[in-house]
Parts: C-alpha cells; sequence; structure tokens
C-alpha cells in the first residue's frame, strides 16, 4: 500500500477543508428550520416563538432550509470532496489552482448574494423556484453564481485529467478520480436546463427587461436539472460506498468494472427524465410523459449494479473479518466505526427511498402521491439520509485527515449517526403515511383550522422525528467544532482509506476508459427527450404571465 501514499501539501488540504467550512456552516442554519417545521406539523408552536419574531414568514423558513441544505450544503461539500479525488487520484496536484480557487470564491459570492434577499423575504420561492412567483433579481443571480463557481471547479479538473491522461495515456483512470469526472461532466449537462432558466427568463424577467414569463417552459428548463440534481448529490456517495466503505470496513472492492460501467450509465440517463415531475402538466403530451417516465426506470439499473457491488465488496470485508454463513459476515462489519456506521444505516435507509422513487416514477401512483407530504418523505430518504448521512460519514474520516487532529468524542459521533437513522426512520414514515392520507406538503399544518383526525397521530410522528434529527444535526456540528479546535493531535498522519480492487484495474476493460462514446451517447440521448418537446414548448410559449408574491 505505500505506493500508493501521496501527500496532499498543507495549502491543498486548507483549500478543501474551506470547501467544507461552507458546507457544513450551510448545513447549521439550514437544518434549523426542517426540525421545526416537523415540529410544526405536530402542532407545537416552537416555530411561531422562536422562528416568527426574527424570520417574516413560514415560507421564508422553508426556503432557506431547502436552498442552504440542498443546494449550497450538497454543493460546497461534493466540489471539496472531488477536489480531493482528483487530486489524491491522480497523485499530482491542480494543473491551476487558481482557476479552482476562483470558483470557490465565485460560488461563495453567489452564495452571500442569493441570501441578502432570502433573509429580506425577498425571495420566498422555496428551492425550486418556480415562476411566476417572483424573487428579487439578487436570489436568481446569486445561484446562477453558485453553479458558474462549480462548473469553473470541474473545468480545473477536466485540465488536470488532460494533462495526466497525456503523460498516462495507456494507464486505466485511477477510480475514485474517474468517478468524480463522470460525477461534474454530469452536473454540467444537468445544469444547461437551469442555466437556460435563469439567465435567458427568470433573470433579465427579474430586472423588469422581461414583462412576462410562460411558466410551463421554465418548469421543463428547471426539472432538465431538477431531478439529475439528485443524482448530483448521489454519486458522491456512491463513490465513497464503492471506493472507501469497502476497505474501511476491511476488505476490498468486488468489481471496478462494475463500478465504471454504473457511472457510465448514471452520465446516460440521469438527465432526460424530467417530465416525471411533470405528470400534472398539461402542456406536456402523455407521450413523452411515458418516455421519460421507462427512461427514469432505466435509472434503477446501475442502482441496483451498485447495491450489488457494493454488498459484496461488504460480505468480502466481513468475511475477510472472520464472519461465517449465510449472513454471520454482517455482524463483523465495523459497526463501531462513526464513518462506516453512517454509511451503513444510509444504504439501508436509501434501500426504501430508491422504492419510493419507483413509486413517483409510475403514472397511476404518483397522481396520488403528487404534491402530498410523501414527496418529501422520499427526498428525506435520498438527500437527507443517503446524501447527507453518507457526508457527515465522510466527514468523521476526513476532517482528521485534513487537520491532523483526532475527530472529537468518537462515542459521541456513534450516537450521532443512530439519532440520524432514529429520527430519520420515524419521520420519513409518518410523511409518506400522512401523504397517502392526502396530507399536502409545503403547508403549515399546525396552523389549519381544521386536521382530519386520521393525521393526528402520523403527525405527532413527524414532529418527534424533527425533534430527534434537531439534536443529531447539531450534535454533529458540535463534533465538527470540537475536531477543529481540539488539541489532541493524531500519533501518525492518516492515509485516506482507498480501497483495493479484488482484480487489478489494469485489467479493467479499456473501452470503459474511453470518454467519447459515452459523451455522444448521453449527447445523443438528451436530444431525442427534450430536443422535440423544447422546441414546440418554445415555438408555442405565451411570454404573458406577470411575477406574483404569494407569501
Amino acid at each position: 500500500m505505500t505506493a500508493n501514499v501521496y501527500q496532499l501539501t498543507a495549502k491543498e488540504k486548507r483549500f478543501i477543508g474551506w470547501h467544507f467550512i461552507v458546507a457544513v456552516a450551510a448545513l447549521s442554519i439550514g437544518s434549523l428550520f426542517g426540525p421545526f417545521q416537523a415540529m410544526e406539523h405536530a402542532g407545537w408552536d416552537f416555530y411561531e416563538k422562536f422562528l416568527n419574531p426574527i424570520f417574516h414568514s413560514y415560507y421564508e423558513g422553508l426556503t432557506l432550509h431547502g436552498v442552504l441544505n440542498a443546494l449550497i450544503w450538497t454543493t460546497f461539500f461534493i466540489t471539496g470532496f472531488m477536489t480531493f479525488l482528483m487530486i489524491y487520484g491522480l497523485k499530482r496536484p491542480l494543473r491551476y489552482p487558481k482557476l479552482n480557487a476562483l470558483g470557490f470564491w465565485m460560488m461563495v459570492v453567489g452564495l452571500v448574494i442569493a441570501s441578502i434577499p432570502i433573509l429580506l423575504n425577498e425571495a420566498s420561492v422555496l428551492y425550486t423556484f418556480y415562476p411566476p412567483m417572483k424573487a428579487h433579481w439578487a436570489f436568481y443571480v446569486g445561484v446562477t453564481l453558485v453553479v458558474v463557481g462549480s462548473w469553473i471547479e470541474g473545468y480545473g479538473f477536466y485540465l488536470t485529467y488532460y494533462k495526466w491522461r497525456k503523460e498516462n495515456p495507456k494507464t486505466r483512470t485511477p477510480i475514485i478520480a474517474f468517478m468524480a469526472l463522470v460525477t461534474m461532466v454530469m452536473w454540467q449537462i444537468a445544469t444547461l436546463g437551469a442555466a437556460a432558466e435563469l439567465l435567458v427568463d427568470l433573470i433579465p424577467w427579474s430586472l423588469g427587461l422581461r414583462q412576462g414569463l410562460d411558466p410551463q417552459l421554465d418548469r421543463t428548463y428547471f426539472w432538465w436539472t431538477g431531478h439529475p440534481l439528485v443524482y448530483f448529490w448521489l454519486l458522491p456517495a456512491y463513490i465513497s460506498w464503492y471506493a472507501f466503505l469497502p476497505r474501511q470496513a476491511g476488505g476490498k472492492l468486488f468489481s471496478d468494472s462494475l463500478a465504471r460501467f454504473s457511472f457510465w450509465l448514471f452520465l446516460l440517463l440521469s438527465v432526460p427524465v424530467g417530465f416525471h415531475h411533470q405528470y400534472v402538466d398539461p402542456g406536456v403530451p402523455e407521450g413523452w410523459k411515458m418516455v421519460h417516465s421507462l427512461l427514469t426506470y432505466s435509472v434503477f439499473f446501475p442502482s441496483m449494479i451498485t447495491a450489488f457491488t457494493v454488498v459484496a465488496s461488504l460480505e468480502n470485508a466481513g468475511r475477510a473479518r472472520g464472519g461465517k454463513g449465510l449472513l454471520g459476515w454482517i455482524a463483523k462489519l465495523p459497526w463501531n466505526d462513526p464513518s462506516v456506521l453512517a454509511q451503513l444505516l444510509a444504504g439501508i435507509l436509501y434501500f426504501f427511498g430508491g422504492i419510493g422513487g419507483l413509486i413517483n416514477a409510475s403514472y397511476n401512483i404518483n397522481l396520488v402521491v403528487h404534491n402530498t407530504s410523501w414527496v418529501p418523505g422520499h427526498f428525506h430518504l435520498t438527500v437527507s439520509t443517503a446524501v447527507t448521512l453518507t457526508f457527515m460519514g465522510i466527514l468523521y474520516w476526513m476532517v482528521p485527515y485534513l487537520t491532523g487532529k483526532e475527530l472529537w468524542c468518537k462515542k459521541c459521533a456513534v450516537i450521532q449517526v443512530w439519532l440520524w437513522f432514529i429520527g430519520m426512520t420515524i419521520f420519513s414514515n409518518a410523511m409518506h403515511v400522512v401523504g397517502l392520507l392526502g396530507a399536502p406538503r409545503r403547508t403549515p399544518l399546525g396552523q389549519a383550522p381544521y386536521i382530519p383526525e386520521e393525521w393526528a397521530g402520523h403527525l405527532l410522528r413527524v414532529g418527534i422525528g424533527g425533534f430527534i434529527l434537531l439534536i443529531s444535526v447539531y450534535l454533529f456540528i458540535a463534533i465538527m467544532i470540537g475536531s477543529l479546535v481540539t488539541k489532541k493531535k493524531l500519533s501518525e498522519e492518516l492515509e485516506p482509506p482507498v480501497a483495493d480492487s479484488l482484480l487489478d484495474p489494469q485489467t479493467t476493460p479499456r473501452w470503459l476508459d474511453h470518454w467519447a462514446p459515452w459523451l455522444i451517447g448521453a449527447t445523443i440521448l438528451l436530444i431525442i427527450a427534450y430536443g422535440p418537446q423544447l422546441i414546440y414548448q418554445i415555438g408555442t410559449a405565451q411570454f404573458t404571465s406577470p411575477g406574483f408574491r404569494v407569501w
């Protein structure tokens, strides 16, 4: 293993660390609102007592929760993590570190610019920012800068990889760098939809340069980005499950080839699926909804490859640690390691989130759960657990690696992970059930003049789950702060736990390391899935809808 060790410089570690600092700061603020909204659903007036005197409306808090947790926490964490993956994976510094620094600071500036109108209650349009709800122009400009900044960081990755490839023409791309590159390419393709919406429509409209918009067209632009955004969140978690978790558990990656193949499939299939979010939109023909539904089901295939490969890798680890029998290897996994525990529990809950995703993609069933509490129940299993809990687990080894200090209170970290798992299980299950009973999403149910009796017990569980999650997230913040300020140094420098593969990666088929066919395929599929409909929607668009402030 010594030959694989590469030491990041102190400057590189600081740069990566600043991404995580901003990410965790956003999580610490955004997570204040979600649990309080959950407790509001239960009829507890904590939200009204503690937050309403500071913030202007329930929807301002809901916007802060969505923007800071779903967009900012994830984007800053992912770009920081991928910076590490590129440097450590390719065993070389970034080719143009100033370019990546420019991208990072552009994201920071965008975050500040977008946050100001939200805090002034001038942009309480939620993280989906659907027109004709109209936010202050600074919100749209800030979000645009965050996206463009992430693009610039991606360009820095591409230039670094180009230099490496010229020097290593016949070597398989190291898997962690390969996965980081695929994730960033998918992200840049996916965000073309939001870029068109923001630059062509929303920013000119909010500045008064356009009189009206076509909400149907802008919803199509948004969902071009909106569902692939889920995979931008998930793929870094998958990277950890594939490339780090097996070694942390004491084993090896079961199949380098399957891991790479699954990521190529995610690149192909993640973007052309947006119409399954628009089943009730009358402006999208049924045939195109069916096409996107089928493509949505197809994304389940690489997810199943991931599940098989990760579980096989974990079984290899459990048996290497002495596990016997059909399932005896499970008990041998290091459940007392908070990083491993976080990822294992994240994977367990994501299994149920994946099943919910298939339900959402099913046209007839979707009509039942659309715009109900089922939907936030579902995505709290994905972005809030599979993603966020995995990211927490990554930070439990990454922060000591970057700082050279011990993780503060390892037992507290184990407790924090279990609290998240228990709280999310209670919260999400209750949201799913009350959604099936007809409870609407995006609604302060605790303020409703009438609540059906059959909802009451489930809304109480929503509040209980939210309270447990509130304790868990701020315990995590305390562990992060404690790990930064502790004076306890590690006895020796940590080595990132990158897993070896059972087979030499150099034996991986060469076609799994060729970019051109996959990029061409992704482009063709995207044109087929969106081209005809966008041409039609743009050609028949009625730019007549004025802006509304509904909060």
